[in-house]
């Protein structure tokens, strides 16, 4: 694996779980969690934006559960 210069938030503090993000000489996005360094995800800015934009937005909210409620059965 190439050497990148891995950045964390500092919103993670000194939590070993964290997803890492750099970027990479042909301007692609690399990403990878900390508990497993050796996978990496490899995505372009413009499509990180679209993803951040969409989460922020709600738009993945589905894929959660809050309750009972949310996991009935369709009539």
């Amino acid at each position: 694996m190439s050497d990148y210069n891995w950045q964390k938030s500092s919103y993670s503090g000194t939590a070993s779980n964290c997803l890492h993000i750099a970027t990479a000489d042909d301007g692609s996005i690399k990403l990878h969690e900390s508990d497993d360094p050796d996978t990496v995800i490899t995505t372009t800015p413009e499509k990180l934006r679209a993803f951040i934009l969409g989460a922020k937005a709600g738009e993945f909210d589905h894929f959660t559960t809050t309750g009972a409620a949310d996991t009935a059965a369709p009539e």
